[in-house]
């Protein structure tokens, strides 16, 4: 386990205004969209160095720093954020600890603001899309092989795009608003989805002895019992 501590609320306050006054100027990352990018590499097929996913959040390269005690800070303040992320995609219980929950704007009355406001999730689903490009071809092995993933990041791209394509419409039709009922299912069903990767992630990355049985259900598959239930939910748990 790591030694790095995941941030407290003033730590992860100090991230937000580095972030608003060094990287968002330079279509850098938020703390939203920081959130959904270090949350991507935290359940993807591969590991990906610091060095390499630190200057996407910057914006392509990393500010000049007053000094290097500054740019330690810096750097504590990723790694404690990444921890956090780390923690809450290991959490396999129902209730998710609120210090744990994804960090999503939400409207504390969604009839205050005009429908083009309600973008919830948009910053944390493209964060998390920006993540997934870091390992472009590693991810698409996965959508080839697993249709449940698949769904995860169609899920990820309409929060982003804030469109809904019917593919039963076919490829000349419309796009469809997103609606805020619709993201907001979305953003409750997060925490399960990072959950259901993380645990293929370890699977994947698990070395295993072939041996002669039964094939197991995946996780989000109904469970054989015949109970209704995901395998997850019922079996599996």
């Amino acid at each position: 386990m790591s030694a790095i501590a995941p941030l407290d609320d003033e730590r992860l306050e100090r991230l937000s205004d580095v972030l608003d006054a060094r990287a968002v100027p330079f279509k850098g990352l938020n703390l939203e969209a920081l959130d959904g990018f270090l949350s991507a590499l935290a359940v993807g097929p591969e590991t990906v160095p610091m060095d390499e996913w630190a200057p996407v959040v910057w914006g392509g390269k990393a500010p000049r720093w007053r000094d290097a005690e500054e740019a330690a800070e810096v750097d504590a303040l990723l790694a404690g954020h990444l921890r956090l992320v780390e923690q809450r995609v290991r959490y396999d219980g129902d209730d998710l600890p609120d210090r744990l929950a994804p960090l999503i704007w939400l409207p504390e009355d969604p009839r205050a603001h005009s429908d083009d406001a309600l973008d919830v999730g948009r910053d944390w689903a493209e964060g998390f899309l920006r993540g997934v490009e870091l390992r472009e071809t590693a991810w698409n092995a996965w959508l080839d092989a697993h249709a449940w993933i698949d769904e995860i990041l169609e899920f990820l791209d309409r929060l982003a795009s804030g469109e809904v394509i019917d593919a039963r419409a076919g490829e000349a039709a419309a796009p469809e608003t997103l609606s805020f009922d619709e993201r907001m299912g979305i953003v409750i069903e997060l925490p399960g989805m990072l959950a259901d990767l993380h645990h293929h992630r370890i699977e994947s990355l698990t070395p295993r002895t072939p041996i002669r049985r039964e094939a197991t259900p995946e996780r989000n598959d109904p469970c054989p019992c015949g109970s209704g239930k995901k395998y997850k939910k019922c079996h599996g748990a």
